[in-house]
Order: C-alpha cells, then structure tokens, then sequence
C-alpha cells in the first residue's frame, strides 16, 4: 500500500530552475531577433512554466481529473510524484510505464539536442550564407525540427492539460516563422534556394533518412 499522505510538491525552486536551465538551454540555439521570434519563444516560455509549474509545483491536471480517474484508476494519488503520473496511473501503477515513458521522452529530447546543437554549429559557421550540407541537406529547419522534438518528449513525459493545449500554438507559429524565413532566403538566394527547398523537406525527412539525419557528421568551419 503506498503512503496517500505522502506530498512530493510544493518545490517551487526546483521548478524555477528547471524552467531557467531550459530556457538557458534554447536560447543558446534559437536566438530570438524579429518580433515574430520573439513572440514564438514567449509561447515555448509559457509552455515550459506550465511544465515544470505542475511537475513540481502543484498537479493540477492530475488534481482537476482525480474525480474521474480515482473512479476508473483506484491507483491514483494526486500528490505522489509516481502514482499521480498520468501515464503511470493510466496503466494500474506499473513502474515498466514509467521507465518506458521516461526512456522515451528522453531519447525524444536527446534527439532534439542533437538537431538543436548541429543546426546553431551549421549556421554560425556559415555567417549568413546558404546552408545546404550537413543536416540541413536533409531538412530545411533542422533547429525547430530539435525543438519540436524537445517539446514532444516532454508531452510524453508529463501531459498536463495546459501544455497539451499550448503545444500546437507552439507549433504553428514556428510552422509560420519558417515560412516566413523561406521567403527572405529566397529573396536572397534566387533559384539556388528555390532548387533547395524543391527537394528537402521542412522539418521531417523520410523515415529512411532519419538515422544519417541524427549521426550526419558536421565538419568544423576553417
């Protein structure tokens, strides 16, 4: 029988740093300029607030859906880290969910480190000019492609419905920045981006293609 009076929130620090460590963390790659991106990066803010605010702060979600989910799940416990989960509750308790939801979510957001640190090395050594090697030969936005990733692992790791809500907002607007970064590029570089975007995806190329997309070496700039 687990402990119903155990209480693991209420650490409002550790939610303050989480929230400070990845904001550090995305702003390192995605350096906002425009207004547009300035505005696409206040939505990841209020999104990981939203995150790390419940994660540790208080479970809303979990609290909010306790009167249907004690019925159906008599596992829960709103104010356990572990048996307030919503997957782990979702699945009678099972610690095999947990640590496959975990390892998921984090091989989802190592991804998306990788995407995030490969596309900033591309761009930076490129100093303005047209990128089309490395793995931008295999997307057109590999950096919101890592993002995008990012935020899917933590949609896996913990759904709240303030984030599942927040999330496609997020989306479409990168979705919309990009576009609107396609048109400058190609203002700039003519047909040769043109010919570039005709055969590269967006943000996600063939299944086929994802391993060298993900272990594609990225030569240092001389």
């Amino acid at each position: 029988m687990h402990g119903v009076d155990e209480y693991a929130y209420g650490m409002w620090v550790v939610a303050a740093f989480n929230i400070g460590i990845f904001l550090f963390f995305i702003f390192s790659f995605l350096k906002p300029r425009g207004g547009q991106e300035w505005r696409g990066m206040g939505v990841v803010t209020a999104f990981l607030v939203a995150l790390f605010a419940e994660m540790y702060g208080f479970p809303l979600t979990i609290y909010l859906l306790s009167g249907w989910l004690g019925d159906a799940y008599p596992v829960l416990q709103p104010f356990s880290h572990k048996f307030g989960h919503l997957w782990v509750v979702v699945f009678g308790g099972s610690t095999f969910a947990w640590v496959a939801v975990m390892g998921l979510s984090l091989l989802l957001m190592i991804m998306g480190y990788l995407l995030l640190s490969k596309g900033w090395t591309q761009i930076h050594g490129a100093r303005g000019g047209l990128v089309t090697d490395g793995i931008y030969a295999y997307a057109r936005h590999p950096q919101y492609t890592g993002l995008f990733l990012v935020i899917i692992g933590f949609l896996v790791q913990w759904p709240t419905l303030l984030t599942v809500v927040m999330a496609p907002i997020m989306l479409y607007a990168y979705v919309h920045l990009s576009k609107v970064e396609e048109r400058r590029a190609e203002a700039e570089f003519g047909d040769e981006y043109r010919e570039y975007a005709a055969k590269t995806a967006r943000f996600f190329p063939p299944v086929n293609q994802w391993k060298a997309f993900l272990t594609v070496e990225i030569e240092e700039p001389r």
